[in-house]
């Protein structure tokens, strides 16, 4: 008897509803869902996008727009025909691709909150590279999310999104299926903006430009099954302000992930845009930072690098040595505290001494392309001859010039540019491998590497790659992460489709709720992340490492639906007070949260510890709280602006902005003998009183400047014995401790005053400053008088 399989493959399916089904060529096709209105030409062209409650078309005239675009042996084809066939189970659109003999048929599911359109077959496979949902060209320019794909105006949002992995954001960028921007599945235009995804057909065996077009003519084998058959999309408009619940329904209704925290979607979680602290430390000291972490109000315990080897995730002995096991009561104790513990780790990148590697590596690990031995070779041979000297001479990004024959790991200085294509100075059993004889025509491949001395896999290993982390979490309780180094997975030559691959196959195998950010932003991801925190401490002083980077990031928060985060920022045992509250202001001026790094000896050292963790307390619970509003807000934006901040009770703040006097400036002058060199000054103070405080700066090229001796009102003296050069500062806070800095804004001494600087009441003051200059051209020294202003009540608003 036969029996039908009721998991038949997309296109038995599509077949078997074509058989049922009534089928002809309309004028035109309109689709609808919700407020959405699609109509689609008999040629398959869009030819209007509507939003029924608005009234309006958005779709822009004069531009292209077929429902679905082909690529073909690298050419792009519109579609020449349309048909609508009805059959039990809805509506089927079959668009032919006349010059190719495509015939795509797409399923129309009309819902209330989208419109879903799922390829059931695309015939013949092998003619097909890639399709492109659109683009579709839109008249709304004023919001662009590249990201999610989403575009608003202020009254109406118009979105697609793509609904499974296979589904990439984007306008095909190039045959990798990859780009380095932030996100391309929306894209701004002089007279609007396009909405666009597209598919790659898997299934054969291709050969990209990987890591951003880095590595040439990477061979990359196919992915059995792996078709343009499932890519799916979904479209919807909706009001603006509804847009976020919108994407959440689209979420569940087509099982995307939907990642909660306590039975909430994270994206609507009090935890969206919450800070955190980074640290080093181990089963010794976990109390300790988690004592630290709960007094500055952070959410979560993230280690900055816990782990021996990436790979298998193999924990570091010092700081961990009873292993997982130890983490795992590291895990419980900040559960217990009411916090989160997280760990750093770089995706699936693969350390040269994890069993990936060593003593025997794996033959899945990634090959940027591959040659053959041309005759046998010893084991003690250091000039290897090879058929094609390709992949062994592309020297950009090759860190660790590798090439893999049978079971060692061979590192060679260089192929030489003629034949004999002969790699040279060879070191045999590389990375601990054993070195042994290998017979002509066996297969060297050259590894890919990465610029920090670590190997790849390849996308079948990268799988279980994930399935070790994910495993890693599980047993251990670790519930926050980062995939940072997420671009790592370009290494399978899969392109953004093996970033998404990797971080579902993490979220789908661990066992309880976890967060996790990304050092990219890719759409599908979109829907995993939970926040994208970038900005790095090591550049510079709280003011100067990437701060503008951080700010430009906030617009595109903004334009994508996700949390406000100003990247990391590093306390270290000479952070003041006015270090911290600068950017804790920034902070809450752009309702952004932050990671702070802040290690346990820095955290001992540092005299003013429990007074800056009290304030990331005070200031990340008001900005948490809606207690500054917007004009507070647009000032706290402003770098140039410094504020302090008093709590005054529960849920009660006194905001202080500090005020500033104009900048005053000594340069060096030629004087009579005899006569003093010293600068006045007539400095207005417009603030309380309160003792004297001030930056002073070099400002030039070059030379230096030295024993400066300010002069308050012809009474008291501050004097600095002090050399400073050009670019380099110091700050008198007015206590007793004045603080160095280098020409990049970092800590570099301090210097004790004999005693307090005086108090200075409202009104004006003489102030004078002698120093001595050195150098040929000696720098001008900028001296800006400071003070805290009226007090600004503040309180809680949920």
């Amino acid at each position: 008897m036969l029996r039908l399989n009721l998991r038949a493959t997309p296109v038995l399916v599509a077949l078997m509803l074509c058989l049922t089904a009534t089928t002809w060529l309309p004028a035109q096709v309109t689709l609808s869902a919700g407020a959405l209105q699609v109509t689609v030409s008999r040629t398959g062209t869009v030819t209007a996008l509507r939003n029924t409650a608005s009234g309006a078309d958005y779709l822009a005239p004069d531009h292209p727009a077929s429902l679905l675009t082909l690529v073909s042996d690298s050419k792009r084809y519109l579609p020449t025909a349309l048909s609508l066939s009805q059959t039990n189970s809805g509506r089927l659109l079959t668009l032919q691709f006349a010059p190719t003999g495509v015939r795509i048929v797409v399923r129309v599911r009309e819902l209330p909150t989208h419109l879903a359109l799922d390829i059931l077959s695309a015939e013949p496979v092998g003619v097909v590279d890639a399709v492109i949902w659109g683009p579709y060209p839109t008249t709304i320019s004023k919001t662009i999310g590249e990201v999610i794909g989403v575009v608003r105006d202020g009254q109406v949002a118009l979105g697609l999104q793509v609904l499974n992995m296979k589904t990439l954001g984007g306008d095909l960028p190039n045959s990798e299926g990859s780009t380095w921007a932030r996100g391309i599945a929306a894209t701004a235009y002089p007279w609007g903006s396009t909405l666009q995804a597209y598919a790659i057909n898997r299934d054969r065996e291709r050969h990209v430009d990987a890591w951003g077009g880095v590595q040439k003519h990477m061979p990359v084998p196919p992915i059995p099954g792996e078709t343009v058959v499932g890519s799916s999309i979904a479209l919807f408009t909706c009001a603006e302000p509804e847009t976020l619940d919108r994407l959440g329904q689209i979420e569940i209704a087509e099982h995307l992930p939907h990642p909660t925290i306590n039975g909430v979607w994270f994206k609507q979680s009090p935890l969206f845009g919450k800070s955190y602290l980074i640290s080093s430390f181990g089963e010794a000291d976990v109390d300790e930072m988690i004592g630290y972490t709960k007094r500055a109000g952070l959410f979560s315990l993230y280690h900055e690098g816990p782990f021996a080897s990436w790979g298998h995730f193999v924990l570091g002995k010092e700081q961990f040595p009873n292993g997982r096991q130890g983490m795992r009561i590291a895990a419980e104790k900040a559960h217990a505290a009411g916090l989160h513990l997280g760990v750093h780790t770089l995706t699936n990148f693969i350390n040269t001494n994890d069993p990936y590697v060593t003593p025997v590596p794996d033959d899945r690990l990634s090959l940027t392309g591959s040659s053959t031995l041309v005759g046998e070779i010893d084991a003690q041979q250091k000039e290897i001859e090879v058929a094609s000297p390709e992949y062994f001479n592309q020297d950009k990004d090759d860190n660790l010039h590798t090439v893999k024959i049978g079971k060692e790991l061979i590192q060679y200085r260089a192929v030489t540019a003629t034949k004999p294509y002969t790699l040279l100075d060879c070191q045999r059993g590389a990375f601990g491998t054993t070195a042994t004889a290998h017979r002509a025509g066996a297969a060297a491949g050259k590894l890919f590497d990465h610029a920090y001395k670590v190997f790849f896999p390849n996308f079948a290993m990268q799988r279980e790659v994930a399935r070790n982390l994910a495993g890693f979490l599980n047993e251990t309780g670790v519930d926050h992460i980062d995939f940072d180094g997420h671009e790592g997975a370009l290494a399978s030559g899969q392109g953004d489709y093996a970033l998404a691959v990797f971080a579902n196959d993490v979220l789908s195998q661990v066992q309880h709720d976890f967060i996790n950010g990304t050092s990219t932003s890719k759409t599908f991801y979109w829907h995993i992340g939970s926040y994208y925190n970038w900005g790095e401490p090591w550049y510079g002083g709280f003011k100067e490492s990437m701060q503008q980077y951080r700010i430009d990031n906030q617009g595109l928060f903004d334009r994508n639906y996700m949390p406000h985060m100003l990247g990391w920022y590093l306390l270290t045992d000479q952070t003041t007070l006015a270090d911290m509250e600068w950017m804790l202001a920034r902070a809450a001026g752009y309702s952004a949260g932050f990671a702070m790094v802040a290690r346990p000896k820095a955290l001992r050292d540092n005299a003013l510890t429990p007074t800056l963790l009290d304030a990331i307390r005070e200031w990340e619970s008001a900005r948490t709280s809606g207690a500054f509003d917007s004009a507070q807000q647009a000032r706290l934006k402003n770098p140039a602006n410094e504020f302090h901040l008093d709590a005054v009770g529960p849920g009660a703040w006194n905001l202080l902005q500090v005020a500033a006097s104009p900048v005053f400036v000594r340069t060096r002058v030629e004087h009579q003998p005899g006569e003093p060199g010293l600068t006045t000054w007539e400095v207005p103070q417009e603030w309380s009183a309160q003792r004297l405080q001030f930056r002073l700066s070099l400002a030039g090229k070059a030379g230096t400047a030295r024993n400066f001796r300010m002069q308050v009102d012809r009474y008291t003296e501050i004097a600095l014995p002090i050399e400073l050069s050009a670019g380099e500062s110091l700050v008198c806070d007015g206590s007793t401790t004045v603080r160095l800095y280098d020409a990049a804004g970092r800590p570099k001494a301090k210097y004790q005053l004999a005693a307090l600087p005086p108090v200075v009441a409202p009104g004006g003051h003489i102030i004078t400053l002698d120093s001595d200059f050195g150098g040929d051209e000696p720098p001008r020294v900028e001296v800006q008088f400071k003070g805290l202003g009226p007090r600004e009540a503040i309180h809680a608003q949920r």
